[in-house]
């Protein structure tokens, strides 16, 4: 995803943190009406209470063409998956919080057969291209997440509540300087300009029960971008938009076999979390095509 899904999952969590105390039930164990109970219910739909515990999202959906003129096509359909997992961190005046490390992959699939594809025919072009599949190693919190913010201030929310039911919407504008772009990016164009949006859902005793060291969550996905760089769309107008959906699982077991079989012949790594203390830069689609086109043209 162009902004990674961790990051996504991150501000959506945090809204469920900080709002969930007006629903929490009488006699939970955890207050999350404080910051220290925010932060705990926070981790909860993130990763683990529990440090060095793995969980994984995992979400399927399609991708479709949208080009002046013409009807949409659907062009592939998509499997993905992220694993992380949270170490606890503690600071004298922000109190105790935790750090999150992932890594995430993502298979494109033939629209038909739902098989994974290694090549794709442009259909405007009639070129036959390699595709690439996303692998962004690593997705990590840029720093710890404590119950009180840098200025002291605590989260702040706009969480939706129902009964015993929450859910929280996420869009997320994105537009910065294109990483395959040239010197001279600032005279001629060179962005990457895209959004992502996010819907979360998941239920209030979760996030209070101290007997859960995770949170069930569901999570529908949207995005709207730019060609992908293997697609050798040469400027043509146009654009593309995912649909996704997916949920929280316990662990890589609960993967469906499909998936876990991917993983295993074609990026075996992805089994499990980088280390709690990985301080490797943030991948992105992008940055990862430049690697793999830097790497290809070195043979």
């Amino acid at each position: 995803m162009g902004m990674s899904f961790t990051r996504a999952i991150a501000l959506a969590a945090a809204l469920a943190a900080s709002f969930a105390a007006s629903a929490a039930k009488p006699g939970a164990s955890i207050d999350i009406g404080t910051p220290e109970g925010a932060i705990a219910a926070f981790r909860k739909v993130q990763c683990s209470t529990d440090d060095s515990r793995p969980t994984v999202y995992y979400w399927t959906g399609e991708t479709y063409s949208r080009v002046p003129g013409e009807p949409d096509r659907l062009l592939f359909r998509f499997e993905g998956m992220n694993t992380r997992q949270c170490v606890t961190v503690i600071d004298p005046i922000r109190g105790k919080g935790f750090r999150q490390v992932s890594r995430e992959i993502l298979f494109y699939q033939d629209p038909t057969t739902g098989k994974i594809i290694d090549e794709w025919q442009n259909p405007w072009s009639s070129e036959t291209v390699q595709v690439l599949h996303i692998a962004n190693d690593p997705v990590n919190f840029r720093a710890p997440i404590f119950p009180l913010k840098a200025d002291g201030k605590p989260f702040e929310t706009d969480l939706q509540v129902m009964g015993d039911h929450w859910w929280s919407t996420t869009t997320v504008p994105l537009f910065y300087r294109n990483p395959l772009g040239g010197d001279f990016q600032d005279h001629v164009g060179g962005t990457y300009h895209a959004v992502e949006m996010f819907n979360f859902f998941g239920r209030m005793p979760d996030l209070a029960d101290p007997k859960k060291h995770s949170a069930e969550v569901n999570v529908a996905w949207a995005r709207i971008s730019d060609w992908l760089p293997w697609m050798k769309m040469r400027g043509r107008a146009g654009n593309l938009y995912f649909n996704g959906a997916g949920r929280k699982l316990d662990g890589y077991a609960q993967l469906p076999a499909g998936m876990r079989a991917a993983i295993g012949a074609r990026g075996p790594i992805y089994k499990e979390p980088p280390p709690v203390d990985d301080q490797r830069p943030n991948e992105t689609s992008w940055t990862y095509f430049k690697k793999h086109m830097e790497a290809v043209r070195k043979q």
